[in-house]
């Protein structure tokens, strides 16, 4: 960690003309004498699986038994009497279990790889002074690194040249706030070193805007490679279960040993003998088959699992999922068709203008962030009847200068465009962050002032389209003889008129939002969209919208406030990341388990804090890659299916614990009254543990 917090303390601390030498990057030479990139992942490693498989807390309890059967039967016991059975039986059962568990693991390791490997993107690096794309195990320490809105930054990079780069560095470091990015030296490392402005950590992603990197350190030496994700975080609901279990046993073993001790002692007298009689209570009190069940019904429910689309990444999942009792989605895609289709292009009094598509074409076409749904909805203008040569001639006509990406801080995004009079600057984004950089407004070929009177003709036409359901965005202009853009820029805009867009509802939705409420699982809407739209989709669909809440309505909550808001609330909009993950973590400080259905990197932060985080096979590689769950069919209905089998698993582990426990209570309890009674032991370890067993076996056939 030293090394590597030197190296970043060095290049952070070197100015822009002091990293000439490094922008021309490698040549095809240098990088092939050069160690190759291990790039690490969120994705769990085989140690981990193994770890998981078999060390927890029923293995441990069966490891114990393993150590007490070798003390009891083989360690203390002449050679002629010694007996292994025991050792053998329980050693095979703690095997069997985690082979089990192990492949189930793996099998659903092996298609979430696949799956992210389907959509990895290669890296833009700077060889031989091109720009080439590059797989990221590439990569060499000194090449110089392009990224876009989206990319996760495959290496740590001292950034050399950024445009409005945010970065969620919460994969790293579990934070929810986007970190804004800069390329100008940093003589003193802050604490935490992840705040380094200057830096950009392997494992972390791209929010928005771009930047061009040099390579400082690649696989293990970066700092996300020293430190890892936390990954202590999932899983607890399970963990804490299955702890509770064997600490259980563990107590009536150390409240009934002694007692059986002492007993045995007294009225046999041989003081050895009962210690070893009263060791073998403690094999015959245990259900050696607890944990090859639970590994069963998870495994099977998992297996089901992926036979209905869906892919448990872990066995623990599976109870995690159907211990969930709030689930939190987004509204695009989930409960909407997740097909946006641009309905209107419309002045500021709502008439058809052809001028606002244009300026909303040009836009879309040039803008160098993330692709949404909505420039692709933009973009199919090109495909209107007798408009193709159009708007070919019209990008022809109007060179792109610059542009500035959308960003979850601005919500808008801007093109500089050279047009055959003079540069025009376009700007797109919600109503109310581009209303508020407005000063003017364009109608009827005139520019006039916004006012008191204008502002409420602008509400009454969005407001009307709004409560239909639609989203809305708002264009706005400026002449300007700029060739580059600041978000100064950004000011003193003419407002030219709106954007309306319809997602109609899922025609699954309603019933499947039903079938939830009848699991107990409530449904909590957060998106990033404006009020009145996420109210009105809400409404369709039989939601309860009369309590709604927007992330400035948050902001203003005290702590104690907000807990209990969150708690009524099922409605939030106007949501920025780090919102999303606030929620997540009040609905669990009040008690919840809480899963969380994402697919764009801005859920990121909310999935990572989730209890149980769910993707979708078409989201980011990403938010695939933290999520316990990935959905090969986005459709809540696959997601209610995947709640009844954990259940359904849960519900058969209670059922084996609750039998076995009892009747190997009963057993004991019985052997022990004998053995006080009779002038003789009743029964040996070996004869306890194969009673068990042919009482346990059939508790395989729990359905």
């Amino acid at each position: 960690m030293s090394t590597n917090r030197e190296t970043i303390k060095h290049f952070a601390g070197l100015s822009l003309p002091a990293l000439q030498p490094y922008l021309a990057g490698l040549t095809e030479k240098e990088a092939q004498q050069r160690r190759g990139n291990t790039v690490p992942s969120r994705r769990d490693s085989l140690a981990l699986h193994l770890r998981r498989a078999f060390i927890n807390p029923f293995s441990v309890v069966l490891m114990a038994l393993v150590l007490i059967s070798l003390i009891s039967d083989v360690a203390f016991v002449p050679e002629t009497g010694r007996s292994y059975t025991s050792v053998i039986i329980i050693s095979v059962m703690l095997l069997v279990s985690g082979c089990v568990r192990l492949t189930q693991e793996l099998k659903s390791k092996k298609l979430t790889d696949e799956l992210i490997h389907l959509v990895d993107t290669p890296v833009l690096v700077k060889r031989d002074g091109v720009w080439v794309k590059h797989p990221a195990t590439d990569l060499r320490p000194g090449d110089m690194v392009r990224l876009q809105t989206g990319d996760r930054v495959p290496a740590d990079l001292r950034i050399t040249h950024v445009r409005d780069c945010y970065v969620s560095q919460s994969g790293i470091t579990g934070e929810s706030d986007l970190r804004e990015k800069s390329a100008q030296a940093q003589k003193e490392l802050p604490e935490p070193i992840s705040d380094c402005r200057n830096i950009a950590f392997c494992g972390t992603t791209l929010a928005s805007g771009s930047l061009e990197g040099l390579v400082i350190a690649i696989g293990s030496q970066t700092l996300y490679g020293q430190l890892g994700p936390d990954r202590t975080k999932k899983g607890q609901g399970y963990d804490r279960g299955a702890n509770s279990i064997a600490w259980v046993l563990i107590r009536f073993m150390v409240l009934l040993v002694p007692i059986v001790f002492i007993a045995s002692g007294l009225t046999k007298g041989n003081w050895v003998a009962a210690f070893f009689f009263a060791l073998s209570v403690a094999v015959g009190l245990t259900p050696e088959l607890l944990p090859m069940v639970i590994t069963a019904c998870l495994a099977r429910g998992s297996f089901t699992m992926s036979q209905k689309q869906t892919v448990v990444k872990t066995v623990n999942a599976m109870q995690s999922l159907g211990s969930m009792d709030v689930l939190c989605v987004d509204k695009t895609g989930t409960l909407t068709q997740d097909t946006l289709i641009l309905e209107y292009y419309m002045d500021i009094l709502g008439n058809e203008s052809p001028q606002v598509l244009d300026c909303a074409y040009l836009s879309s076409v040039y803008h160098s962030g993330l692709p949404s749904h909505l420039d692709a909805a933009i973009g199919m203008a090109d495909r209107m009847p007798n408009r193709e040569r159009y708007y070919d001639a019209l990008t022809d006509r109007c060179e792109k200068l610059d542009d500035l990406p959308f960003d979850y801080v601005r919500k808008l995004s801007s093109v500089l465009i050279r047009t055959e009079q003079q540069n025009l600057l376009i700007v797109k984004g919600g109503i109310d962050q581009v209303l508020h950089r407005c000063k003017y407004a364009y109608y009827r070929n005139r520019t006039i002032p916004i006012d008191a009177e204008s502002l409420a003709s602008v509400h009454a036409v969005v407001d009307e389209l709004l409560e239909d359901g639609m989203k809305v965005l708002a264009v706005a202009i400026k002449q300007t003889d700029k060739t580059a853009l600041s978000p100064r820029d950004e000011e003193n805009l003419t407002l030219l008129g709106y954007l309306a867009f319809f997602d109609a509802p899922k025609a699954t939705a309603a019933s499947a939002l039903q079938k939830l409420q009848g699991l107990n699982v409530e449904t909590k809407v957060l998106t990033g969209d404006h009020a009145e739209v996420a109210k009105s989709i809400c409404r369709r669909l039989g939601m309860d919208i009369s309590c709604c809440m927007t992330g400035r309505e948050l902001d203003a909550l005290s702590d104690d406030e907000a807990q209990i808001a969150i708690e009524q609330t099922r409605i939030f909009a106007e949501l920025s990341p780090g919102q999303k993950a606030k929620i997540v973590e009040v609905l669990q400080s009040n008690g919840h388990n809480v899963g969380f259905l994402a697919d764009g990197m801005n859920d990121l932060p909310a999935v990572l804090q989730a209890d149980v985080g769910i993707s979708v096979d078409t989201a980011v590689p990403a938010i695939k890659e933290c999520a316990d769950v990935i959905l090969l069919k986005k459709d809540l209905n696959v997601l209610e299916s995947g709640i009844t089998e954990g259940r359904r698993a849960f519900a058969n582990m209670t059922k084996y614990v609750k039998i076995t426990a009892s009747s190997n209570l009963g057993n004991i309890i019985a052997i022990v009254f004998a053995s006080i009674f009779l002038p003789f032991f009743p029964m040996t370890s070996v004869q306890l543990l194969l009673l068990n067993l042919l009482y346990d076996l059939l508790c395989l056939v729990l359905p």
